[in-house]
């Protein structure tokens, strides 16, 4: 290869779609910096192409995949094994023991990314308990051997204050603040009134309850962006079977590149974030509460602690724990959207006031510049 690549961005787990990816990928890129990525998904996902940034194609069609653990570990060895920057960046965690070896033993420097605190997000997914309990063993084992590496990683970025390691000899928190250019603005409400939730879908982070806010709320629209976790699939089928096999009202749009999925936010009303008090996310603040706030819409959230704060102190939204608060609360919008519109606006305003997000991938990017050197 005869062009120079600063960074090798890894990631074995998180696809080509997947949102912080992009983010950070276009911080790099903002920064002068050459990257090379290897990731599974759908190269129509993928960050733009330009002439510093390239995406590695597998060894085997299917590696573009996202499938069960074995795979995984298969593309954290291949995939490291393959890199040529300057800077190997593992991001998802059964890649980072594989990078800080291949890092030593060829004299490259090492960063690595925590999207969430994995150890605790391994407690709210159900395929942690099959066969035993084995491939949740396996998994936390390596969540724990990922996160001793870390520590003596040349940079360690986490996506939140509490987010582990705090122990880790060069760690920085790059918070998953909103890239204006992945999203598009809500603009006029439609006419006829509509949510949307973009992200993962699944039990714990509101889909249930969502279904169930859409059943009650027969009067809006719902746009769901996002993959459907198999453990959720059937569920959600038997529900559009049962209420809305035509998808006329409801709809799941999969899952999208940021840029793609954001234009559902054109014409929406209300941005859904109907996260379980899990151990994972009770301390968290989902990065579409940014972003909707960004975008100029208002904001459900369940009762989580600094999701609670973040909503009063934009005064962007309301709080609400059941679904049926939810169905309540658009209702009462819809009726009174004099309340909604001031919502969106001071919610508007407080992101564009307080959310520095230039400022905060600038440092991030800057200290990834100093390992190239």
């Amino acid at each position: 290869m005869s062009q120079k690549i600063d960074i090798s961005i890894i990631s074995s787990g998180a696809s080509l779609a997947d949102a912080r990816l992009h983010r950070l990928t276009r911080a790099l890129l903002r920064a002068g910096l050459s990257v090379e990525i290897f990731a599974p998904g759908n190269l129509k996902d993928a960050p733009s192409q330009t002439s510093k940034l390239f995406i590695r194609k597998p060894f085997l069609t299917s590696h573009w995949k996202i499938s069960s653990l074995g795979p995984r570990y298969f593309r954290s060895r291949y995939f490291v094994f393959r890199s040529k920057g300057r800077v190997i960046y593992a991001i998802s965690p059964e890649a980072i023991a594989p990078s800080f070896g291949f890092a030593k033993l060829v004299r490259r420097k090492l960063a690595v990314d925590f999207f969430e605190d994995y150890l605790r997000l391994l407690n709210d997914r159900a395929w942690t308990k099959r066969y035993f309990g084995i491939i949740g063993w396996i998994a936390k084992s390596d969540t724990k051997s990922a996160l001793w590496f870390a520590k003596y990683a040349d940079l360690t970025t986490v996506a939140d204050v509490q987010v582990p390691p705090f122990d880790a000899k060069n760690r920085l928190v790059v918070r998953n603040l909103p890239d204006a250019s992945l999203l598009t603005d809500s603009g006029e409400r439609s006419s006829t009134p509509r949510a949307i939730y973009i992200g993962d879908l699944r039990k714990s982070r509101g889909l249930h309850d969502m279904l169930q806010v859409a059943e009650l709320a027969s009067n809006w629209e719902f746009d769901f962006v996002g993959g459907v976790a198999s453990s959720d699939q059937e569920f959600v089928d038997q529900w559009l079977r049962a209420h809305d096999p035509n998808q006329s009202r409801v709809h799941f749009r999969g899952r999208l590149a940021p840029q793609e999925s954001w234009k559902f936010a054109a014409g929406a009303w209300v941005g859904l974030s109907l996260l379980e008090s899990t151990p994972a996310f009770v301390e968290a603040v989902p990065s579409k509460l940014y972003e909707y706030m960004a975008v100029g819409l208002a904001t459900i959230s369940t009762p989580l602690p600094r999701c609670v704060a973040l909503i009063e102190a934009s005064r962007s939204g309301a709080i609400q724990s059941t679904p049926q608060g939810v169905a309540a609360r658009l209702k009462s919008w819809q009726e009174n959207p004099t309340e909604l519109d001031l919502l969106r606006s001071q919610g508007r305003k407080w992101a564009s006031e307080n959310l520095d997000s230039e400022r905060e991938y600038a440092i991030f990017a800057a200290e990834m510049v100093k390992l190239t050197r």
